[in-house]
């Protein structure tokens, strides 16, 4: 039985000029996929006005609380001692939001409560993922 928690967030979003605008988001785990992290954001946070979902590595979230950690499209470092910044790449442009350290923290020790690291089933995940990828083929 697959299952999902979500934990609300006050988020800062760095704009340019270093303006920042508050922004709530929505941090999500499921047990469907054990090593992602997912941030839903609302319309009103977003270019489209259509929300947006970021999904990236439960391990990258871990590292990149103790230390700058990522490539490509997701990148997050600490930034100072209570808050972690993090930075996302799409075509449209860049996104630099700063979260509160121990809300991140928080979210992240729930997460290994329901499925502690290393003991994701990633057999399950991968079939999933094919599965997904062929369409039952």
């Amino acid at each position: 039985m697959d299952f999902t928690f979500t934990q609300p967030a006050l988020v800062r979003l760095i704009t340019a000029g270093d303006h920042e605008v508050p922004v709530t988001a929505t941090l999500r785990y499921t047990t469907e996929d054990p090593l992602a992290v997912f941030i839903d954001f609302p319309p009103e946070a977003t270019l489209d006005g259509e929300g947006a979902t970021w999904t990236f590595a439960r391990s990258l979230l871990d590292e990149g609380l103790g230390a700058p950690a990522g490539r490509g499209d997701v990148q997050i470092w600490p930034c100072g001692p209570t808050r972690t910044v993090l930075e996302f790449h799409s075509p449209y442009g860049v996104a630099l939001l700063q979260f509160g350290t121990p809300a991140l923290r928080r979210f992240l020790l729930r997460s290994y409560a329901v499925v502690a690291a290393g003991q994701e089933d990633v057999e399950a995940v991968v079939e999933r993922g094919l599965s997904a990828l062929f369409g039952g083929v």
